[in-house]
This record gives structure tokens, sequence and C-alpha cells, in this order.
């Protein structure tokens, strides 16, 4: 902060609103989304391009999965895939009713989520999906089922892929809650191994070079990444209620200023000029006190 003026260079990313209907939400796909991962598989199938396969550690067995649903009409990476609940939401619908209660209760729900954990059993199963609000179990019997998704869907599913599920709410023997399912979609199918489920995403380095899995493996991490948003809203508030004004200033310069530090530099080829990373903020906020934004 200089001179009482607020400085951000904070980037904006725009939500997305693909929905019809509220409170319906769009299931999201995984980091790499189907046409890039497309394009690796056949590249990494390929005996030109091995390394690629070694490259992005894909798991062989999920790649020939991945053949197997395309081969029987399943579309491991589907579009408009709609939803009406969270796994909180669900949750919160659930509360402490009793299973006799749930069964007269009609209510569907849809919901979506990484699956996380897998039980076959027979002609019966359960999972866990993974969404951003929490986990939820799910309940699966090949006679509730439309046809042919027990066998086509089901028993192909891995630890790690999305799942969307429409069912009704019910709770097990143990007095789990729990959502039958009567319908049963891959949102997108993983075709790399998750870590360890019992250790985990342990180590630092793994966890660092890795965040996207450390977020959804760790409940920690995730913690810690909305504590931080809390305290950068907190810290906003804090200074727009006492009338600051938020300014965002530029982080390339022609001459570099603010500090004594070796600055960063590049070159811009469109105007054939080099630029340098800003060090600090301070002689702008300090033009801006000049131009009369006190705060």
């Amino acid at each position: 902060m200089g001179r009482g003026v607020l400085a951000s260079t904070r980037a904006f990313y725009p939500r997305r609103s693909l929905t019809a209907h509220q409170p319906h939400h769009i299931v999201g796909h995984l980091l790499t989304g189907p046409a890039p991962v497309d394009r690796l598989h056949r590249a990494a199938a390929s005996p030109t391009r091995p390394d690629l396969l070694a490259m992005y550690e894909f798991d062989a067995r999920r790649l020939q999965k991945l053949d197997v649903l395309r081969d029987s009409g399943v579309t491991p990476f589907p579009h408009n895939l709609r939803v009406s609940h969270t796994t909180a939401e669900v949750l919160a619908l659930i509360g402490d009713r009793t299973d006799a209660s749930l069964s007269a209760d009609e209510t569907e729900v849809t919901f979506a989520g990484r699956l996380m954990f897998k039980n076959e059993m027979g002609k019966v199963g359960f999972a866990r999906l993974q969404d951003r609000t929490g986990r939820l179990q799910v309940f699966v019997r090949k006679n509730s089922l439309p046809e042919g998704v027990f066998n086509q869907v089901w028993k192909k599913l891995d630890t790690g892929d999305h799942v969307w599920v429409r069912g009704r709410m019910m709770r097990t023997r143990t007095g789990e809650a729990t959502v039958r399912a009567s319908e049963l979609v891959l949102a997108a199918k993983c075709i790399a191994n998750l870590p360890d489920k019992h250790k985990g995403a342990t180590d630092p380095e793994f966890r660092n070079r890795h965040r996207y899995v450390d977020l959804f493996i760790n409940p920690e991490s995730r913690e810690t990444f909305k504590l931080r948003s809390k305290v950068v809203r907190a810290v906003r508030d804090f200074f727009e209620a006492r009338d600051f004004v938020e300014v965002e200033t530029p982080i390339l310069q022609v001459i570099p200023g603010g500090a004594s530090a070796r600055p960063f530099i590049t070159h811009h080829n469109a105007l054939d000029i080099d630029l340098y990373m800003r060090i600090a903020p301070e002689l702008f906020l300090k033009r801006l006190v000049v131009g009369g934004m006190e705060r």
C-alpha cells in the first residue's frame, strides 16, 4: 500500500452461467478437456510417439477402458449434464429423517462429483461422490438402472471419474445418508491413476507440482484456499468501508522503478522494445495521489 491508495493486480475470471433454469448448474469437466485428451490418447497409442504416454503418465488400463466405452456407444466426455443440487444440499434435504420418511418422499435429486470410492457387490454396489461441498454415498442396483447402464457404465468406472446421478434419497441399514440411483452417467473419464487412497498425497513436492490433485485429495488444502479467500475479502472490505479505491497498476514497465532489486526483463516483439516486470507499484500510486486520488 502506498500513500493511502489500495493497489491490486488481481485477475478476474468470469463466472460462466450456462444454466437455463435455476438453481441448476452445469457439471464441470476435468482440467484437461476432451479434445486434448483425445489427441494425447491417439498420439500416445502411436508407436512413433510413445514419449507422450510416459510424459503424462496415463494408465494404459484406463485408456483401454476409454476405447471399450466408445465401442459400446458410451460418450466418455458428454456435455450439458445438469444438476439440481450439490452434495451438501442433498444432505441438508435428508437431514435427520428416517428411512421410512425418506421412502415416502418422491423427490428426485440430480448431482455429480468425482468418484472417490467404489464397492461392487454382485448386482449392487456403493459409491461415494465428491463435489466442492462434500461427499455423498450412492447406492446402485442393476434392476434400478436403465438397461445396459450397470454393465456398460457402472462396471467400467474407476476412482477419479466424474459421475452424474439421478435418484431418490434413502438411508442404509447403518443409517448413512444415501441416494438410490435411478440414472447414472459417466460425466468425464479419468485416465490417470489417483494417489494411494489410504496415504493420500503426502509428499510436499508432489503436492506443490500437482496442486489440482492435492485439492481434491486433501480437504485441508481446500480449506486453506477458502480461508485465504475470506482473508482477502475481509481486507478488501476493510479498505472499501474507509472510502479507499481499488486500482490496478501496470505489471510491465518501460523503466523499472520502486526498489533496487534487479528486475525481470522481457522483449515486446510487436513494439520491438524491452520491458521490465515491476518491482513495486509505488511510483504509480504516487501519481494517483498527485492526480487527487488520495485513497
